[in-house]
């Protein structure tokens, strides 16, 4: 399995912008296949966005679809989670996730290994 530690989380103001991103240990990042996904207190945990092995292929909730931008850099074991237009409704605390499918899209159950967390408050 690979370790995954998210960094980049905040407070920030409607209308602004974050960057998270998920570093990996070991030396096969490029054999996963990434994931976002984000919980709201009282609510379930929901996909945001996953990036295929090469980095070619994306996949974005609707929610935030134009909005976020995921994107991965495999020399150096990090995805990126670029998050503009950030609205109140995105408070949650953020989640990255690896899975050895290749399928992009898929729900949290399939992936193996998975973050601590970071928060994003998003204040109206």
């Amino acid at each position: 399995q690979v370790q995954l530690v998210e960094s980049g989380g905040g407070l920030v103001q409607a209308g602004g912008s974050l960057r998270l991103s998920c570093a990996a240990s070991g030396r096969t990042f490029s054999s996963y296949s990434m994931g976002w996904f984000r919980q709201a207190p009282g609510l379930e945990r929901e996909f945001v966005a996953a990036i295929s092995k090469s980095g070619g292929s994306t996949y974005y909730a609707n929610s935030v679809k134009g909005r976020f931008t995921i994107s991965r850099d495999n020399d150096k074991n990090t995805v990126y989670l670029q998050m503009n237009s950030l609205k109140p409704e995105d408070t949650a605390v953020y989640y990255c996730a690896a899975k050895r499918s290749s399928v992009v899209f898929a729900p949290a159950g399939v992936y193996d290994s998975w973050g601590q967390g970071t928060q994003v408050t998003v204040s109206s």
